[in-house]
């Protein structure tokens, strides 16, 4: 079992906290975080692009001009794709992109993830996140102790409006919490800050 710090918002070591090798310190599969992240996206397309083919657009019933004697090139309607206001060849139609992922599939991505923020030192983990009053100033003054300058997420184990409304102004931090943790958000983001409830949580859940 690995060893992670633990820091308080000051920025300062107030312990060490052992991590479970079954959530934390498993070999990462990176096929499956790919499949994960890919999922997650695709998932999140409306899929509401519609454009008109030659049969939809309205009109163009009658043969423009008879097949021959005219000079002109052989037509068949006023509507095929080649004229002006003709309609669309191949044209797309609203469709689901979802994709589906077993249960133990998803569950792997995202201890591979976790996994990965550990191994790669960026993983952070704060005994407690607690504010008074919605503060950014407060907020950006903890992630700067810790020594977090660049993407975040910070994962809380309970709803805390005033650490949410804190970070919500910083647009480097994302905020989640241990039941809405996703494999985009952990890889998206260079630097996972965890409080000591939520890694209890993650390896309750997980483990």
């Amino acid at each position: 079992m690995s060893n992670v710090t633990v820091y308080n918002m000051e920025g300062n070591e107030v312990g060490t906290l052992e991590l479970n090798d079954a959530v934390f310190g498993v070999e990462v599969n990176e096929h499956l975080v790919h499949l994960a992240v890919v999922r997650q996206l695709a998932n999140n397309r409306q899929g509401t692009q519609k454009a008109k083919t030659r049969s939809e657009v309205s009109g163009g019933g009658r043969k423009p001009w008879r097949q021959k004697g005219t000079g002109h090139a052989r037509q068949g309607s006023t509507r095929a794709p080649q004229w002006t206001g003709g309609g669309v060849v191949f044209a797309p139609v609203p469709r689901d992109y979802s994709f589906k992922m077993n249960k133990k599939e998803k569950r792997a991505a995202l201890k591979s993830a976790l996994s990965d923020k550990v191994a790669n030192g960026k993983l952070v983990v704060v005994d407690a996140l607690t504010f008074d009053a919605p503060k950014t100033k407060e907020f950006a003054k903890v992630m700067t102790n810790l020594n977090v300058n660049d993407k975040a997420l910070v994962v809380l184990n309970d709803n805390d409006a005033n650490v949410v409304l804190s970070a919500k102004n910083i647009p480097t931090v994302k905020t989640g919490l241990t039941n809405t943790i996703n494999v985009y958000d952990i890889v998206n983001a260079k630097t996972l800050v965890l409080t000591q409830d939520a890694v209890k949580t993650i390896e309750e859940v997980y483990a």
